[in-house]
Parts: C-alpha cells; structure tokens; sequence
C-alpha cells in the first residue's frame, strides 16, 4: 500500500534534494523548521501586512480613546478578514490567476484599468507611510531617517527582485515576528482581564460621531485590498495545486486571527495605559510606543518600536509587490518576485519606481503623513467595495471555480460581510470628506 507524502514535506524534500548530509540532530532540527515554515504562507504574510503602520496607529487611538470598549468588533471584523482571505487563496488555487486578471477576463479592461489605477495610487500612499513608520521605529534609538530609511529601502528591493519568491517569503514570514511583541506589551501594561472579557464578549456603543468614526476605521484599516490582491497572486506564485486546497485556507484563516489578535492586544495595551491615563489623543504609531513609557514600564516603548519596525518592514515590501501583481496582470505582462528586470521590465520597474519614491518622500521633514493618509483613506474607501463585490461574485462563479464555487452558508457569510463591509467603507469616506 501506498503511502502519502503531505504536499509539506514533498516540497521539503524536492528543495533539499542533493545537498549535502547533515548530521542527524542538525538534518532533523531543520527539517522541522522547514515544515513549520511550510505550514505559514501568504494568508499569514498578507493578513499581518495589514497591521501596517496606519493599522498600529488606528488601534492605538481605539484604546487610548475608548479603552477596551471597542474589542467585541474585532470578533466581527476577525470572521470577515478570514472569509474574505479563504475566498482569495481558494480563487488562487483554484484559477490559477491573480484577481486583476481575472477581472480583466471577466469584466472587461475598463474595470481593470479603473481598479488598477486606484490601487497603484492608495498603495503608494500606504508605502509612503510605512517608511516613515520605519524611520520613526528606528528613530526611537535616535538613528536618523536619512541613515535608516535608504538601508530598508535598498534591504526590501535586494529581497524582492533579486531572490527567489521561496528565499522572500521566508524572509516576510520572519517578519512576522516582532508582532508578539504586541501580546508581550500588553500583559506588561497589567490590563484587568476580566474587563478585558467582558469588552470582548458584550458589546457596547456610543452615539458620539467620533465612536463611529473610530468604529468605521477600525474595519477599514483591517480588510484593506492589497491585502486580498496580494494574497492571491502570491498563491498562483507559489504553486498551490488544488488537492493542496484545504491546507491552504486554513492558513488564510489562521493568518486572519493571528494578525487581529495582534491589533486586539495593540488596543488592550493601549488602554490600560494611555486611556487609564487620560492619554486620549494619538496620531501615530511612534507616539503611542513614546506616551506607553511613562506607565507601563521603560520596555514598553521598545516592544512597541520592535513592534512598529516589523510591521513597517513587512508592509514596505509587500505593497510594492502586490502593485505590481495588479498592473501587471491588468495589462497582461510578465510577473514574479525574484525575475530579472529583462524577464519583467514592467514588474520590477514598478517595485523599484515605488519603493524610490516611498523611500525619498518619507526622508522629507515634517512631511504631511496624516493628510496622506486621509487621501489613502478615500481612495480604499471606493475601491475596497469594488473589490470585495468582485471576490464574492468571481468565487460564486460556476465558469471561474466550477466545482469549488462557494455555495450555500460561506456564500451567504461572503454576501453579507461584502454588503457590511463595503457600508462601513463608503461610510469613512463620507466621513473623511466632511471632515476635510
């Protein structure tokens, strides 16, 4: 009888394959370590980008502003991101195609261009933010901008263009860990848990505009598109065969609740701290890992920081990517971490143009990073919407998925998140607008 080898541990043994042996504690200490990295993929790598440094400093001002009131939405929030992430990693699976190209068979090349254009500009707006977040991480040791800014930049493109997509998801995966940092700051900040529960599990509102606010960009900062764009497109490049499938969407799952109990620890950290306080007013990230000091103990700001700089180094090389996935499949041209600029000219010019860009406007002094944001704001207000509608219509979708269309309750649970979520949406934009 037959034995089957796990989809895991045959790519382990075809990357392994002809290299020298190594001693057997050593060969079995990373054999080990391949597979546990083997387990993580791109629904960890995009669900984490997401907790960028806009997302750290939107759940610090959650719990300097409102404490522990807000936590019971991010059990809500944490269901949508994780189905919205199943349907993208399915659809990659299943199609093989990124979901601009798929909206460029089914829908026409307007729709792909409108897309297209609203991510190449929003994304650039969040790179732009994310390199300041990594300045200003960097910058609470008093290593200026000009120093560590230009030494990510040129780290993120070395990563990108001229490794392979196996050696850069490694690297992203590795990224990931200064967010426990996160869960360490929060327990050092003594939050009384039984509050903290009780946050989570009864749910309480206000009526003031800027409860709702907070309330509105909570959700938007959580299920941003390049997220969806990114994962997708990063599944077609990998090489996920479909009897892989399921192993597949549970890492997407996982890698939702991962990267949203990491923002709920951001919020209880903060509002054991800051909201305790009286600290109700943050506007970034860097200042919330300053203000934390004060009351939680001088390793507060530097778990922030480590925090902050991880996040920042794993969404600075993932927007540029997930910028060219898009442009490059709407226009139908060659694409792939790790290609040569002669393989795809137009993939690795647009890594670099934007990492350059991002790179020289956050070395600006006092460059106006929140009005940025609000603009970035706007535009993933109008197309977050879009997108999500043209995952949930592709996915249901018997000519695109076939026999892996979504049916029945997880298309229903798809139906009402895109409906929910795209009100929450429009909602900030409305908002923002007014507010201008």
């Amino acid at each position: 009888m037959a034995v089957r080898v796990p989809p895991v541990m045959r790519r382990i043994r075809s990357a392994t394959r002809g290299r020298p042996r190594l001693p057997a504690r050593l060969s079995s200490r990373r054999v080990r370590l391949f597979a546990f990295l083997g387990l993580l993929g791109p629904g960890l790598i995009a669900a984490n980008a997401g907790n960028d440094a806009g997302g750290i400093a939107t759940y610090s001002s959650v719990g300097a502003k409102y404490g522990y009131t807000l936590l019971w939405t991010m059990v809500l929030i944490t269901i949508s991101l994780a189905i919205v992430q199943r349907l993208a990693a399915r659809m990659g699976v299943v199609t093989g195609k990124g979901l601009a190209e798929l909206v460029r068979e089914e829908y026409g090349i307007r729709w792909s261009v409108f897309a297209t254009s609203a991510v190449l500009i929003a994304n650039v707006g969040i790179c732009i933010s994310d390199f300041v977040g990594i300045g200003a991480a960097v910058g609470l040791t008093g290593v200026p901008v000009q120093l560590s800014v230009p030494i990510a930049a040129v780290g993120i493109w070395l990563i990108i263009v001229r490794g392979s997509y196996r050696s850069a998801e490694r690297i992203f995966i590795w990224f990931t860990i200064p967010f426990f940092a996160y869960p360490i700051a929060a327990i050092v900040a003594h939050p009384h848990w039984g509050d903290v529960g009780k946050a989570i599990a009864v749910p309480h509102l206000h009526t003031s505009s800027a409860f709702i606010v907070l309330l509105i960009a909570l959700a938007g900062t959580t299920i941003t598109p390049y997220m969806q764009l990114y994962l997708q497109s990063a599944v077609v490049e990998r090489g996920v065969r479909e009897d892989e499938l399921p192993h597949e969407e549970r890492e997407a799952v996982a890698g939702a609740v991962f990267a949203n109990l990491v923002a709920s620890f951001i919020i209880i950290a903060t509002g054991a701290t800051l909201f305790t306080h009286g600290i109700h007013n943050i506007s970034s990230a860097a200042e919330a890992a300053r203000a934390l000091t004060p009351f939680a103990g001088r390793y507060a700001e530097a778990l922030f920081g480590i925090g902050l700089l991880g996040a920042s180094l794993l969404a600075a090389a993932i927007l540029p990517i997930a910028t060219s996935y898009v442009v490059s499949e709407s226009l139908g041209y060659e694409k792939g971490v790790g290609r040569r600029r002669e393989e795809a000219p137009v993939f690795v010019n647009i890594i670099t143009g934007m990492i350059l860009l991002s790179a020289f406007v956050a070395m600006i002094p006092r460059v106006p990073v929140i009005s940025l944001l609000v603009g970035v704001q706007v535009v993933n207000g109008l197309l977050l919407p879009i997108n999500l509608f043209f995952i949930w219509r592709l996915a249901r979708s018997h000519s695109v998925m076939g026999e892996r269309r979504s049916r029945g309750l997880l298309d229903g649970a798809a139906g009402v998140t895109v409906a929910v979520t795209s009100t929450l949406s429009l909602g900030l934009v409305v908002v923002t607008i007014a507010g201008l």
